[in-house]
């Protein structure tokens, strides 16, 4: 009896060997992790929507609406499809997967639903990332709200994601052999791959697709500041799942991705309040509500590398970057970006993906690559994010402009008629009223 329990342990040797080396699932990790995909979807098809929506014109809230939530379901359909692939995937070839992941994950062929992302499924990371790539191409659709068809929407909302979004996102995050990732370039929830690519896709269609009808001169009276704000308070909420999931699980990082992000957004909220009731002498919800998202914006790509102190300076210059957008830069230029996605989002965005570099912590725990963590060097690690941010620009500027064209061919334009735009494209696109009164 001895002689064969004797056998029987040590069949299993090897079997237990094997369970210690393989990854091992963690439930508080793949706990956080599915938290955090239902935070960030919660911000585009509730926050977001609700923030638009209520900047826009009472004729087009609905329009306006439906921009943001069509574009959110299309977008997630298209990351399963192919963007994932691109986004995540191998390339077979070396000098391909600079920028390109291939096509071996299309569907997520290839991925069984016990494989792993570190310690939680990959399942949960590819939906994760999903909500990622469905609110980048929607914060686009609030620079060309009130004149936009929504059928050439759609077909840009498609294509967008595969031309320019998978790429992008795999040459910052892609890992080993990806051309930003190798580079060293530091964003750890979206500076560059999200902010930075969605705000300036919406400045270069405002500016393809033209002003609309009476702009500048004719007084365009937002829905409801209310909605507005409201919004706001649900992109803040749902922010934590955007900063603190980018840590990958529940750990220190997450915590101090937490606190940034709270701490940048309030700084930024005062600041944006203080100088509106400086210059204007009225402290406003709009300039509170819009602080908020530019702190938020701001922070993004330092959340899990500054300090504290560190956040507080993001925010607050964040917050004035963000007003100078809104409030000059776009007078001065004269283009028509309805609801200020390029100030705000592509702007502060900017500032946050170069002070990742002036700001971040000196330490090799929280850096997860570059010369910082290689040698200690900050100013080729501010050079690398100046590198980041041009590619990124470049990139998103090109494949923008080739989206646009290629949708305007295929739905024979991309306006509506003058008469609809002035009937409001709730009735004359949608059939609907945002509220029958």
């Amino acid at each position: 009896m001895k002689f064969k329990l004797f056998t029987l342990l040590a069949s299993l040797l090897p079997i237990a060997a094997f369970a210690e080396e393989a990854p091992k699932i963690d439930s508080g990790d793949t706990a956080w992790m599915m938290m955090s995909t239902a935070l960030v979807l919660l911000m585009t098809p509730a926050g977001l929507a609700l923030f638009y929506a209520g900047m826009t014109r009472t004729k087009n809230a609905l329009n306006t609406f439906a921009m943001v939530m069509g574009a959110f379901v299309l977008a997630m359909v298209v990351w399963i499809v192919a963007g994932y692939s691109i986004a995540f995937g191998t390339s077979e070839s070396a000098a391909l997967q600079n920028v390109f992941g291939g096509f071996g994950n299309v569907l997520l062929s290839g991925i069984k639903w016990t494989d792993l992302s570190g310690t939680y499924p990959t399942y949960v990371f590819v939906a994760f990332q999903g909500t990622f790539a469905a609110i980048t191409v929607a914060i686009a659709s609030g620079s060309v709200i009130g004149r936009m068809k929504f059928s050439t929407w759609m077909v840009i909302v498609a294509l967008w994601g595969l031309i320019v979004y998978a790429p992008i996102t795999h040459m910052v995050w892609g890992g080993e052999g990806a051309y930003l990732f190798d580079a060293g370039a530091l964003d750890f929830a979206g500076g560059t791959v999200v902010h930075m690519n969605g705000g300036l896709a919406g400045l270069v269609l405002a500016i393809l697709v033209g002003k609309r009808h009476g702009y500048p001169k004719q007084a365009m009276m937002p829905f409801s500041i209310l909605l507005t704000a409201a919004g706001a308070a649900l992109l803040w909420f749902g922010w934590y799942g955007f900063n603190g999931g980018s840590a990958f699980g529940a750990n220190a990082i997450a915590g101090l991705a937490v606190l940034t992000t709270t701490v940048a957004t309030a700084a930024a909220g005062v600041t944006w309040l203080l100088i509106e009731w400086i210059i204007f002498k009225k402290p406003t919800l709009l300039g509170i509500a819009s602080g908020i998202v530019a702190g938020l914006v701001a922070i993004t790509p330092a959340a899990g590398f500054v300090s504290v102190g560190g956040a507080f300076i993001v925010g607050i210059i964040g917050a004035i970057i963000g007003f100078f957008g809104v409030v000059v830069l776009k007078k001065k230029l004269g283009y028509d970006d309805s609801l200020d996605a390029f100030g705000i989002h592509f702007l502060a965005g900017l500032w946050g993906a170069i002070a990742t570099g002036i700001l971040a912590l000196n330490d090799k725990d929280l850096l997860w690559d570059g010369p910082m963590k290689e040698s200690g060097d900050r100013m080729g690690q501010i050079m690398v994010q100046f590198q980041s941010v041009l590619v990124v620009g470049a990139w998103t500027l090109i494949g923008t402009i080739i989206v646009y064209y290629i949708a305007t061919l295929i739905t024979s334009g991309s306006r509506v008629d003058q008469d609809e735009e002035e009937m409001g494209l709730d009735e004359s696109v949608h059939g609907e009223k945002a509220v029958n009164l």
